[in-house]
């Protein structure tokens, strides 16, 4: 038994034990004199405890009617008076009755809570004792695992990933390193294979490094100190770096908009949070095709637009490129030379600094993605007193 489920029971015990106190002080005047006045503070202390506690407490009688619930349990939404709404924990507590302590994961529907279905950890216990006691009343303690069960699947699905996309240029350098030994006397098979050794020790040393980034953005890491941050300076650093890239696969990139914003933030991070976006856009587009970058104070926000005139998404990929290695194309992983984490690092960045990213794009017309974030306050009150002089 969990010391919580433990605190709860003994409150629940200590409750009826003070009632019980009561009662024998009023039918037996030969009670001590202290008896109700040590009772029922106990009463009142230990309801009053089970009132303020988070987890949900249901008391099921022996005809499953309902005796006590404190406001935890009544705000989840299922009891109504004296009823017990949710078959499973009715079905739970006549288990509990006849059998003894059980706990059971119980999903409670959406129309229910109020605030979608909702997975709760149930323990259920029978407050007599005894071998063999005749049917009493049971608890119930309800705690929401939504959270942690989705938390759970999550990390079970980023190791399986993560897992999977080591495998890849692991194997490769393996394959290729036999290939190097078994052509040691062709100095041109050496050359052409140490090549691809090289570009798949990139490939792997980018994964592993954009890895570490992602978890410091999750919470590994507190996140240092908001300072003003020069969108100028942020798209000229994330420019730089995606130049080359852009040069090989002849794509201009073009930079406009509104000079002169300052947003509140990490400089790295905003820039690392560009650089991505046009990463993804340079991947994306081929022949001469021109990718535009440009900023605007939009109510209260610097929005960073990056627009290409690539592949475009298909409407039903648009709102999963953000998810950790999701890639619209898994053929193309290997030619792009993605990693599957860019955009969720984006949208991670976004996110630390109350921000957002969204993103517009048609089949064969291209993709545009808008990052937003918020102004630093002197740029705000900057663009609102050029407003009103104008």
């Amino acid at each position: 038994m969990s010391p919580l489920v433990a605190l709860v029971i003994g409150l629940l015990l200590g409750g009826a034990v003070a009632a019980t106190a009561i009662l024998r002080f009023r039918h037996d005047p030969g009670a001590g004199p202290d008896a109700a006045a040590v009772a029922l503070p106990e009463a009142a202390l230990a309801r009053r405890l089970l009132d303020l506690m988070d987890p949900a407490v249901v008391l099921v009688d022996v005809d499953d009617a309902v005796i006590l619930a404190n406001p935890a349990a009544r705000a989840m939404g299922i009891v109504r008076g004296t009823r017990l709404l949710v078959p499973d924990l009715l079905i739970l507590a006549q288990t509990v009755r006849s059998g003894g302590s059980r706990r059971l994961d119980v999903r409670l529907p959406g129309d229910l809570v109020g605030a979608g279905p909702r997975l709760m950890g149930v323990h259920g216990v029978r407050l007599h004792s005894g071998t063999a006691p005749p049917p009493g009343p049971v608890a119930l303690v309800l705690q929401d695992i939504t959270e942690t069960r989705r938390s759970e699947a999550v990390r079970r699905d980023f190791v399986a990933n993560v897992g999977h996309e080591l495998k890849t240029p692991v194997g490769a350098l393996s394959l290729l390193a036999e290939a190097i030994e078994q052509a040691a006397d062709d100095p041109d098979a050496v050359q052409r294979f140490a090549g691809r050794i090289a570009k798949e020790a990139d490939r792997l040393s980018r994964l592993v490094r954009e890895l570490i980034d992602l978890s410091r953005l999750q919470g590994g890491e507190p996140l240092p100190e908001l300072v003003p941050v020069d969108v100028d300076r942020v798209l000229a650093e994330a420019v730089d770096r995606t130049r080359t890239a852009a040069r090989a696969k002849n794509v201009e990139i073009a930079v406009g908009g509104e000079h002169g914003l300052a947003v509140r933030g990490v400089e790295s991070q905003l820039a690392t949070a560009v650089t991505n976006l046009l990463a993804n856009a340079v991947a994306y587009s081929s022949g001469e095709n021109r990718i535009a970058v440009a900023a605007r104070a939009r109510s209260g926000f610097a929005e960073i637009a990056v627009t290409d005139s690539g592949i475009g998404i298909p409407r039903q990929d648009r709102q999963r490129v953000f998810e950790r290695f999701y890639r619209v194309d898994q053929s193309r992983a290997s030619s792009t030379g993605g990693t599957g984490l860019g955009l969720a690092i984006v949208k991670h960045v976004a996110s630390n600094h109350g921000g957002a990213v969204s993103v517009w794009s048609e089949e064969g017309l291209g993709s545009t993605f808008t990052l937003r974030i918020p102004l630093d306050a002197a740029t705000t009150v900057a663009a609102d007193a050029s407003k009103g002089s104008s």
